[in-house]
């Protein structure tokens, strides 16, 4: 593919912003997009596609990762004020460098839709959740979330959810937008296991089979007192481990740290290639989340054969798994039962994940794509270049 100036003025520039950065930042819409904008690259050379994220995060220097040209600009670190500022930067930088489209993430950066098509761009929000449902929010923060999701849905040209509950719920909510709300889904990616994996689990303390796994970032809401409570109350003799790391919720974290027993081990956020090492090796992996909108880690995890146990919120049923696969979100008791009972219960294949496949959603995100920005007429001339 060519790359001389006028073939990169005739690209469609689109920003996406909404996320801390990419790659391997912890979060699930970096994850997501993480996933999702290199396949965008590949498929579409048309496309310029630009990821604004936060230099806390990633640095100061802009780089590339497969295809993707990512941008970081400064951001306050504050919980409060960081999602807003960073993405009001991201749609005033968007407009500077002459994007087309901005796609926008989480309904807290949707509030800066209304100011994007002001500014002349296209606009595509995916909303991962109903986030002012999460337990770290106060009140004053969830009455801004739902106007970022209202501000969101009613001034975007596309909207994609990422799971079947969350997009039912919109359309009823927003029936006037109901035939701009899309289902496309988060995915489960290839995993690949680098490294001796003895060797691992011996650095952690671990034998094969004969440990638990949850994976998710150290905040209220994801139910990890509860599963540390219900795993020392159940007898079970077999190790914790949970992975992951807190971006504001240090203090959170510690207490949670010195709640824990021996048997519970935080080995930090740790890579995909370990993470793929830990999910083969666990006995069960168990999701106690209060809120989530599809979760990736839940994904990951079935997507090696990992046996499943998850909290039955909305997020976690959209995967399609029995009844046996969850307990009753926020009961401890419901938890308690459900680690005492037999693992047969909570196996799972590989092939009950392959509808959560990468490429598809791609696929279906550049239909979106086209749809907003009008670029599928481009294709031939960009085939021939």
């Amino acid at each position: 593919m060519p790359r001389d100036p006028a073939f990169q003025r005739e690209r469609s520039l689109v920003c996406v912003l909404g996320m801390r950065g990419i790659p391997g930042v912890m979060g699930g819409v970096e994850s997501h997009c993480e996933e999702l904008l290199p396949r965008l690259a590949q498929r579409a050379p048309w496309l310029d596609l630009v990821a604004i994220g936060r230099k806390p995060y990633i640095g100061s220097e802009e780089s590339s990762f497969r295809g993707v040209r990512v941008v970081p600009l400064w951001s306050p670190t504050r919980r409060s004020i960081e999602t807003l500022v960073s993405s009001f930067l991201g749609v005033l930088h968007g407009r500077r460098i002459g994007a087309k489209a901005v796609h926008i993430h989480a309904v807290a950066s949707g509030l800066m839709a209304p100011l994007a098509r002001l500014l002349g761009m296209k606009v595509i929000l995916t909303i991962h959740g109903a986030d002012y449902r999460r337990a770290k929010w106060g009140r004053l923060a969830r009455a801004v979330l739902r106007v970022g999701e209202r501000f969101g849905v009613n001034h975007a040209d596309a909207v994609i959810c990422v799971a079947p509950s969350l997009t039912k719920q919109l359309q009823q909510a927003y029936p006037h937008r109901a035939d701009r709300i899309a289902f496309v889904p988060n995915g489960s990616p290839p995993l690949r296991a680098e490294g001796d994996e003895g060797q691992l689990l011996e650095k952690f303390g671990l034998e094969k089979g004969k440990f638990l796994l949850a994976v998710g970032r150290l905040e209220p809401g994801k139910g990890f007192e509860l599963l540390i409570d219900a795993h020392r109350k159940s007898g079970d003799t077999r190790k914790l481990v949970i992975v992951g790391g807190a971006h504001h919720e240090a203090d959170y974290a510690a207490q949670l740290k010195r709640s824990a027993g021996e048997q519970v081990i935080f080995p930090g956020m740790q890579p995909r290639e370990v993470l793929a090492h830990l999910y083969r090796a666990a006995a069960l992996f168990v999701l106690p989340s209060l809120h989530e909108g599809l979760p990736i880690c839940a994904l990951e995890a079935g997507s090696v054969g990992c046996p499943l146990l998850l909290s039955d919120i909305p997020g976690n049923r959209d995967l399609g798994l029995l009844s046996a696969h969850y307990f009753t979100s926020g009961d401890v008791e419901s938890l308690i039962r459900a680690l005492q009972g037999p693992a047969a219960s909570y196996a799972v294949t590989p092939d009950m994940f392959s509808t959560f496949d990468w490429e598809r959603i791609a696929a279906s995100t550049l239909a979106i794509y086209d749809a907003v920005t009008g670029e599928a007429a481009k294709r031939p001339a960009y085939a021939a270049a």
